[in-house]
């Protein structure tokens, strides 16, 4: 699965939100989020704090 237009169309959106609100992830944090939600995904990551912002995200916390 790749970064096409459909997760950067999310991963845009997503971080003009989480600007607005004083919250702008790193920029590879939002384009793994996004390929992950496009793709109807689950996000598996020790570092949940990293991802918890983005809406609609499923994260699994394997620590």
């Amino acid at each position: 699965m790749d970064y096409g237009w459909k997760a950067a169309d999310w991963h845009a959106r997503e971080r003009a939100r989480l600007a607005a609100a004083g919250r702008t992830p790193p920029f590879v944090d939002g384009q793994i989020a996004a390929i992950a939600h496009t793709n109807s995904l689950i996000l598996v990551t020790s570092n949940t704090g990293d991802f918890h912002a983005f809406d609609g995200l499923s994260i699994e916390n394997w620590m």
